[in-house]
């Protein structure tokens, strides 16, 4: 029931998600005058529909995405100067199919209420509406998840003092014969001390202390803790230490050649305690963090889905890590429900879930930037080129040249769709097949 309860959540958050951008695309379109012909959440077939205004409103099959059918998006042709050759070949028919059907959505008198008619700086406003909706979303889903449960942040308040120095990246609570006392256990630090100072610096969480540790290096250093109201000076002579890097089971990761992969770092012997910070002053930190980690993704997604098409072929584990359908979310968001039993709360599968569709709709920002048509970012490239041309134009005194014909790069949509419509059909077969678990 739990992994139901998850998906419905999922899939409602992410309908509602869409219907929202579009929402941001409308609002502005219809306050500019254009006429807005048709709201859908989800492509396909019909499943519902109802007309308000001049505008219908709708549900389609396939929600994997929505639409608003602005009137008017693509300008006329320019007319050919005098003794040029008109285009012509494939790309142009298609340019002027575009065209074709823009021209037909237009009432007799509407011309004026024509998309391709607001100024650029209108048509930035109607394009970017539907991204800036998700990234709004996602920072009051990061609010109200920071707010209600709060987001775990490391302090400089020790958790743990490491007996000893460790021979791998794991930690262990037990020494092995004859090794070594850690820097921290030789300092004389313990659990509960508070680091206010490090190098005669004063650090403010775990953050500034790790930094502080790693500008110091190996290198005998004071360390000023609070401890039981008091504060104490401690000598501390953190080690420098290469160990080998191991993963969730104990065993070595290996390196390109088949050697065990290994790091080299100054070791201190400490570990932080982890509080619930709830304060809305870390929502945009986060968000910066989700944006930035997903353009970061966006850049490299070819090859992370080569990669996922290799692990169908060759039969491996998907990485934890890796880029994910829509239904591959879904099935986590199923997971979420029942992973843990009855030693999760109900309130931090709901946590849970609300930051999984933050994390969605962050996607949705970023992703409908990119500057390809017929994603939003093509439109907002457009939009941005029109202005440049008509600024250029009048600081030259010439004639304004009027819209861009954005129609022409109908070729390039069409491959980005066929694109984007072969890498979801391998994701989502990836994610029934060989899905990404919590397990």
């Amino acid at each position: 029931m739990g992994y139901v309860i998850g998906v419905v959540v999922f899939v409602v958050g992410m309908l509602a998600s869409i219907a929202l951008h579009e929402v941001g695309h409308m609002v502005p379109a219809k306050k500019f005058g254009v006429r807005v012909s048709q709201f859908m959440v989800g492509f396909g077939p019909t499943i519902r529909s109802w007309t308000r205004g001049e505008t219908e409103y709708g549900f389609k099959w396939i929600p994997l995405g929505g639409f608003v059918r602005l009137v008017g998006m693509y300008a006329p042709a320019r007319p050919v100067p005098v003794g040029a050759e008109p285009r012509s070949g494939r790309w142009e028919e298609m340019a002027e199919d575009a065209r074709a059907v823009s021209a037909e959505e237009i009432r007799p008198g509407e011309e004026p209420r024509a998309f391709y008619n607001l100024s650029a700086p209108k048509k930035l406003v109607v394009m970017l509406g539907g991204p800036f909706m998700n990234l709004v979303i996602a920072a009051v889903l990061l609010g109200i998840v920071t707010l209600g449960w709060g987001v775990a942040t490391a302090t400089s308040t020790l958790a743990a003092v490491v007996p000893c120095a460790p021979t791998t990246t794991a930690v262990s609570d037990t020494c092995a014969s004859g090794a070594p006392a850690s820097p921290a256990a030789a300092a004389g630090l313990v659990p509960g001390d508070r680091v206010v100072e490090y190098g005669g610096e004063r650090v403010d969480g775990w953050a500034e202390l790790t930094e502080r540790i790693a500008a110091v290096g190996p290198h005998p250093t004071s360390v000023v803790v609070e401890r039981a109201g008091e504060r104490l000076t401690l000598e501390l002579v953190p080690a420098e230490l290469t160990r080998t890097v191991v993963d969730a089971e104990g065993q070595p990761v290996l390196a390109e050649d088949g050697t065990p992969r290994t790091v080299t770092s100054t070791y201190v012997g400490v570990q932080p305690t982890v509080e619930a910070d709830r304060s809305l002053a870390a929502v945009p930190q986060q968000l910066w963090a989700q944006v930035s980690g997903t353009a970061g993704i966006v850049v490299t997604l070819p090859g992370q889905v080569w990669d996922v098409a290799r692990t169908l072929v060759t039969g491996e584990d998907r990485s934890a890590s890796s880029v994910m359908s829509i239904v591959g979310v879904g099935r986590v968001a199923g997971e979420v429900g029942t992973i843990g039993g009855d030693e999760v709360s109900v309130g931090d599968r709901v946590a849970v879930w609300l930051s999984l569709l933050a994390s969605l709709n962050v996607a949705l920002f970023v992703f409908n930037l990119i500057p390809l048509l017929p994603l939003d970012g093509g439109h907002v490239a457009g939009a941005l080129y029109e202005g440049a041309k008509r600024q250029i134009a009048r600081r030259g005194g010439r004639p304004d040249p009027g819209p861009a014909d954005t129609a022409r790069m109908m070729p390039v949509a069409y491959g980005v769709f066929v694109l984007l419509v072969g890498m979801s059909v391998l994701l989502v077969v990836a994610d029934i097949v060989r899905p990404v678990t919590l397990g």
